[in-house]
């Protein structure tokens, strides 16, 4: 049985991904003017959760190529970006020590691609405190998503979740729903509260399982959902914690009888192989952005990016996606400013004046929304299934009918 065998699939899918972008695409970035930046650097920094239970760094590893690119190519108008990035190790404790250390000490003008499961609730209060704007590329806890400074680019779990439930009532006729999730403070029991609240409004009902994600049992876990007699069980977990819960479920032949569904965290490229043709046609994700092997020129820049500044053991999925994004958007928003007054203040005016960041990555324009208390841009989303060992997207951008929502859809509406 082929299970789990992440490395090499990864590296052999990878290598045939790569190959193919970097064949036809030269990455461009900034300035995109081939001479390397040789001014004073400018600090950005980042905190990720990269040591515990998952390694959930690829948005800022994805930020780090896009700024290294940057740096080949002009840097912000002649001065480099210092990329500083933290590692919290699931630990709130160390996420508040390293933005004390990020934002006091080395004096950082902003956060860009974090990707946390504790750093929002640990340092979004302390972030405003300081003015300090972070455009986080994957934003986990709720506290992601209703702090005055933080703007991730990524939907967040709670609409992640939520989004491929819906599309698994639509296409199948499912009504009972078991959502599992990490028993993390204000992540997953938000996470699947999305999901009940939707299905008590349409009809259906959901139940909730949160586990610990350092040593849960990945049998138990699947069982004890399996006997509250789903139509479908949705995991809002990260990949690392997910897949034995999927290989569990095969084991027992849930597969065959239940449907299953995850969060984006669980489409990364190798994920299908990982699984094996048992699983084509049954695992739904949902997709926070574009198809990975969309042939779209944002897309494709951000694969020739990857492919020429970042390793090939640094996942290609959904959460690259939005590093990339992130230091897309923060590089765009510094080139408009006067490098000689490149400063925390001045940069937070920058971000937080961002009204319509495009990108074929995105369904939709991103927006700061200065006039928000909190924010929440990217909302319409995708979902694709496991399909001959890649992944097949099965439908197209949909707003997620969240009713948490209502302020930020009342705000959209004013855009139009």
């Amino acid at each position: 049985m082929k299970h789990l065998i992440l490395a090499g699939t990864a590296t052999a899918v990878l290598a045939l991904f790569a190959g193919a972008a970097s064949a036809a695409d030269a990455p461009k970035c900034g300035l995109a003017n081939g001479q390397a930046a040789s001014g004073e650097p400018i600090n950005i920094g980042a905190i990720v959760s990269r040591t515990g239970p998952d390694d959930f760094s690829a948005s800022a590893q994805a930020a780090k190529a896009y700024f290294d690119c940057v740096n080949a190519n002009g840097g912000i108008n002649g001065r480099p970006v210092n990329y500083i990035i933290g590692d919290d190790q699931w630990n709130p404790e160390i996420a508040a020590q390293l933005a004390a250390k990020l934002v006091d000490d080395q004096k950082v003008v902003a956060m860009v691609g974090n990707s946390s499961f504790v750093e929002c609730a640990a340092n979004a209060a302390g972030y405003a405190e300081k003015g300090v704007v972070a455009i986080a590329g994957v934003g986990v806890p709720r506290e992601c998503f209703t702090a005055w400074t933080y703007a991730p680019l990524n939907a967040g779990p709670r609409l992640s979740t939520l989004a491929v439930a819906e599309h698994i009532n639509k296409t199948s006729g499912a009504k009972k729903f078991v959502c599992i999730a990490p028993n993390i403070p204000n992540v997953g029991a938000w996470a699947c509260d999305g999901v009940t609240v939707w299905a008590n409004q349409n009809g259906a009902e959901s139940s909730t399982i949160l586990i610990d994600p350092g040593s849960s049992d990945a049998t138990s876990v699947v069982l004890q959902a399996a006997s509250m007699s789903p139509d479908a069980i949705i995991l809002s977990l990260p990949k690392g914690v997910m897949l034995p819960v999927l290989v569990a479920a095969e084991e027992q032949g849930l597969h065959e009888t239940i449907k299953f569904g995850s969060a984006a965290s669980g489409y990364s490229l190798d994920v299908p192989g990982a699984l094996g043709p048992a699983w084509d046609g049954k695992f739904v994700v949902n997709m926070e952005f574009q198809p990975l092997d969309a042939d779209t020129p944002d897309n494709r820049n951000w694969r020739a990016v990857m492919d020429a500044y970042a390793g090939k053991d640094v996942p290609r999925d959904t959460f690259a996606q939005a590093g990339y994004l992130s230091a897309r958007l923060a590089t765009e928003a510094m080139l408009k400013l006067d490098p000689a007054r490149i400063e925390r203040d001045s940069v937070a005016t920058a971000l937080s004046e961002v009204k319509t960041f495009e990108s074929d990555i995105l369904c939709a324009p991103w927006y700061y929304g200065a006039e928000l208390s909190r924010h929440n841009a990217n909302n319409t989303l995708r979902n694709a299934v496991t399909d001959n060992g890649t992944w097949k997207t099965v439908s197209d951008c949909a707003a997620v009918n969240d009713p948490e929502l209502t302020d930020i859809r009342a705000f959209e509406a004013t855009l139009r």
